[in-house]
């Protein structure tokens, strides 16, 4: 068999099966493990998959640049959003993390919902001034200019000192294996301060971050108490999650 033509099978067990170990795939396709991991490697560095320990899996396609990622699944994304600002009561203390999803979001706030926001994202933070019932508390720190957001010790200082009601976390990707990734280890220690300070956590997840992965965990799916998704989304997959607690809130088209 040509190595072409084993990654190519590779990716298509990944498909179907949402994760692939080198031991199987190498008594599968009869060549050294040794074999399987560089092929894995090279998929890894085209952003086909995401490696991890003894395997793989499916690569999220949720970390490639800010205006890049407005544009991807954006009716998923304005789906979900809807589903997401319903979930928001009056008074509340809501922390919103930067991202694509949570600025649609922003979208679907009722005009007259009066809570306070607290976010680490510039664009969060202009997007709410067109809200006159919501408090803006803008988290302080050097500017990630990939996703537009704060991070370093100043914005974990800020957070320090937020007991909110409600954590809207972005994600790149979310695995029962896996758990909660994203694709940059300063945004995943923010999201992991984030929600130590949240009585509730909630994930806004369109459809190509599930069952995926990212090269920085955020947490096990613990960390987490609600994922809004897609009503057609992976059964094995809902099943998967909700299994470890997580409840899991479906949107229509």
């Amino acid at each position: 068999m040509l190595t072409r033509q084993r990654k190519q099978l590779i990716l298509e067990k990944l498909s179907s099966e949402g994760q692939v170990l080198s031991k199987n795939l190498s008594l599968e396709f009869e060549v050294s493990e040794d074999t399987i991991r560089r092929d894995l490697r090279e998929l890894a560095a085209d952003g086909r998959l995401q490696r991890v320990h003894g395997g793989a899996l499916p690569a999220s396609q949720a970390v490639s640049s800010f205006a890049e990622r407005s544009s991807l699944g954006i009716e998923a994304k304005k789906r979900v959003a809807k589903k997401g600002a319903e979930l928001i009561s009056p008074g509340q203390v809501v922390i919103i993390d930067g991202g694509t999803t949570t600025a649609e979001l922003v979208r679907c706030l009722a005009a007259d919902l009066s809570f306070t926001a607290v976010t680490h994202s510039p664009g969060i933070a202009l997007a709410l001034v067109d809200y006159p019932q919501v408090e803006v508390i803008l988290i302080g720190g050097r500017l990630f200019r990939h996703s537009v957001v704060t991070v370093g010790a100043a914005a974990i200082e800020g957070i320090a000192h937020i007991h909110a009601d409600l954590f809207f976390m972005g994600v790149t990707g979310i695995h029962p294996d896996a758990g909660l990734t994203t694709g940059d280890y300063e945004e995943a220690c923010i999201k992991r301060a984030f929600s130590g300070r949240a009585a509730e956590t909630v994930v806004l997840a369109s459809p190509e971050k599930i069952n995926t992965a990212s090269s920085f965990r955020i947490g096990e799916l613990s960390l987490i108490n609600t994922v809004v998704v897609e009503a057609d989304s992976d059964s094995r997959w809902v099943e998967a999650v909700t299994g470890q607690g997580v409840s899991v809130v479906k949107v229509r088209s």
